[in-house]
């Protein structure tokens, strides 16, 4: 009988092998693998030993452009928090139903847009004879020689922003919808705004969830090309440019692969900060 038992746990094992077998062979293939070949070229001279000749150049040629890549995505994830903070706030507190449906009805559209065809849109907006420009010159706010054109910096964190901004308040609405009401009702009770009460009592209870959406949203943002190259193509720019430039002119793939190690490393950087605070968190007594 025990033999029989013991017999059956192994084909149940053996099962379940296989049943898990295809994903675990799509992300060896598809990521472990890319991302064993990517070390080993980074770290590997042209004489095939081991060298840090790929970061040197990487450095000499794309500091500039490494440090434009952390201001970059970590401007967009301020203001990606802020707005989405807003908009679950919103649609947690807000007492208007007009208000909170027609926001619920609008706030996703950008969530289901390709990052590419969200460049394409902003090219068209965010240019010197764009929608905007035009919308403000009909309106008469600025003069048409008064039209600057935004397809630089402004231009990506613009399109960071409105393209991540749904995702991030999609889950903070989400918990804060989960809250006890009773406690946000006390706080009205006693006085606070909606503004107080969203600050001070729901927003630390959801934190958690809008650090995970916000560690995703840096991490999205750090490997998006379309954007940094359709909105911006002018120095400096990202480092998802620079790959893709090393690759397609020269063939580098030492210097585009010790730029792909040196945004792990801040993807990583993201990831240790979001884990010390959970660590802390709860910790603390």
């Amino acid at each position: 009988m025990l033999r029989k038992r013991g017999i059956m746990s192994l084909s149940q094992r053996q099962l379940a092998l296989l049943l898990i077998a295809p994903g675990l062979s799509l992300v060896a293939v598809l990521f472990l693998y890319p991302l064993c070949f990517s070390l080993v070229s980074a770290f590997t001279g042209p004489e095939g030993g081991f060298s840090l000749q790929a970061f040197r150049k990487a450095f000499e040629l794309y500091s500039g452009d490494i440090l434009f890549t952390i201001v970059i995505v970590v401007t967009s994830c301020a203001l990606t928090a802020l707005a989405a903070v807003a908009i679950a706030g919103t649609l947690t507190l807000d007492e208007n139903p007009w208000v909170v449906g027609t926001l619920r009805a609008l706030y996703r559209w950008p969530l289901f847009i390709p990052f590419i065809v969200a460049a394409q849109c902003m090219r068209t907006f965010l240019a010197k004879n764009g929608l905007m420009n035009n919308t403000f010159v009909s309106l008469g706010l600025i003069e048409p020689l008064q039209a600057v054109s935004y397809l630089d910096w402004r231009g990506i964190i613009i399109t960071f922003v409105w393209k991540q901004t749904p995702f991030v308040a999609l889950l903070l609405a989400g918990a804060l919808a989960s809250l006890d009401r009773a406690t946000l009702e006390a706080g009205r009770n006693l006085g606070a705004s909606r503004l107080r009460v969203l600050i001070e009592l729901a927003l630390p209870q959801a934190m958690p969830t809008l650090l995970v959406a916000l560690v995703l949203t840096f991490v999205t943002m750090l490997s998006v090309l379309s954007v940094p190259m359709m909105v911006a193509g002018s120095q400096p720019t990202m480092l998802t440019v620079d790959m893709a430039f090393r690759i397609n002119a020269y063939g580098d793939y030492a210097t585009a692969n010790a730029l792909g190690v040196i945004t792990y490393l801040i993807s990583a950087g993201a990831a240790v900060l979001y884990l010390r605070h959970g660590m802390a968190k709860e910790s603390a007594p």
